[in-house]
């Protein structure tokens, strides 16, 4: 059977605080090991990672499990880029160091921005335009937008244009529009990683966001895995916001997702039915956007759970040649303070049925998985070691 990849990234699960938090404000920030702490009385653990070397990883929580026989390589990955954004992260993955963090705007977008893009869009003006909790803030000025027509825009610690609309004053498709406009805008020293489409749905007081979010982001170098892959006749088939996070660049057939469960779903389809050498490339953004941020430890430990429930039936559905890569793309702590991305290291497992268990240790960036991936086919990439 031909090679395959099957790379899962669970999005903010990060495992510690990383050697430069004190630059982040991020010192004794451990989004898994606090929710392990937290849970250890409920008797929390997840099995199926656990097996693979989740806690054996140098340096890890105690709380997390051990195991005297791990099936897989384990290894703990510093970033070596200046940011700690799913943007930077997922682009450090596969060859791309970032050495100038995004710009951010902690007091809200410039004058000419804001008015170029009430031009462009043709809308009666904006809302907020400040650093706001996206659920919040539709509490906040929901109905005043519903009443107005005006879109609400807001960012927050990440380098992000947001656009919240209801689906009842901007269709769909129209909020999309006016995304695509302000990422044609947002350029130069505006050039943010992403504009965020955040549509909401809802009634005043029960205001809800849907699950058609979409991510409108740089477009990155192209000089990463994903088009050395694609170019060598390796098909990358995307699941979830990676075909945003990458702006289409290397990615051969993508499909987005509703939620987690969705995204794994979507993974097993993959495996069943693309047979030939190929990438299949998740995120899971859940643990970051509905639980990380939102500093639900409850939820986020359900999520864990949930998803190691399911990684059985990924690895039960692996062929002799298959490689399962899982890691993280940053932190995003649920008992921090705050509700920014931290930073820390993340975690990463590989298993393969023909492939020896080992403790990789320590990798100085995120690369080192794209150049073991990159390896793995026979393709090199512009930056990392190989762990195998």
């Amino acid at each position: 059977m031909a090679k395959r990849v099957i790379w899962i990234i669970l999005d903010s699960v990060g495992i510690g605080e990383a050697p430069d938090a004190d630059k982040f404000d991020d010192l004794g920030a451990d989004t898994l090991g606090h929710i392990y702490e937290r849970k250890r009385e409920e008797g929390f653990s997840l099995p199926n990672l656990e097996k693979l070397g989740l806690g054996m990883i140098d340096g890890v929580n105690p709380s997390i499990g051990k195991t005297d026989s791990p099936k897989g390589i384990y290894l703990k990955c510093a970033e070596k880029s200046a940011g700690k954004d799913t943007t930077i992260g997922h682009w450090e993955m596969t060859g791309i160091i970032t050495p100038k963090p995004f710009p951010t705007f902690p007091d809200g977008f410039p004058k000419d921005v804001i008015d170029e893009f009430i031009a462009e869009c043709k809308v009666p003006g904006v809302l907020g335009n400040k650093v706001a909790s996206g659920t919040e803030i539709i509490k906040e000025l929901g109905s005043e937008h519903i009443r107005s027509g005006k879109p609400i825009v807001y960012t927050s610690a990440d380098s992000v244009y947001q656009i919240a609309c209801h689906t009842d004053v901007y269709p769909i498709e129209q909020l999309y529009a006016m995304c695509e406009k302000a990422r044609h805008i947002l350029q130069g020293e505006n050039a943010v990683a992403r504009v965020i489409a955040r549509p909401f749905a809802g009634n005043e007081g029960e205001y809800y966001r849907t699950s058609d979010r979409r991510d409108f982001s740089l477009k990155p170098n192209e000089n990463n895995l994903l088009v050395h892959l694609k170019n060598n006749g390796i098909p990358v088939f995307a699941v979830g916001k990676i075909e945003d996070i990458f702006a289409g660049v290397g990615i051969s057939e993508a499909v987005h997702t509703k939620n987690n469960m969705d995204g794994v779903d979507k993974t097993i389809e993959y495996m069943k039915n693309k047979k030939e050498e190929c990438l299949i490339f998740t995120n899971l953004v859940e643990f970051d956007s509905t639980w990380g941020h939102r500093r639900d430890v409850e939820g986020y430990a359900k999520g864990l759970a949930d998803f190691d429930d399911r990684l059985g039936k990924i690895m039960e559905l692996m062929g002799e040649d298959d490689l399962l890569v899982i890691n993280a793309d940053h932190g995003c702590d649920p008992t921090y303070k705050g509700t920014d991305h931290t930073r820390e290291f993340i975690p990463v497992l590989m298993y393969g049925k023909n492939i020896a268990p080992a403790n990789a240790h320590t990798g100085d960036t995120f690369a080192n998985i794209g150049a073991t991936i990159g390896k793995y086919f026979g393709v090199d990439i512009p930056a990392g070691r190989e762990v195998f």
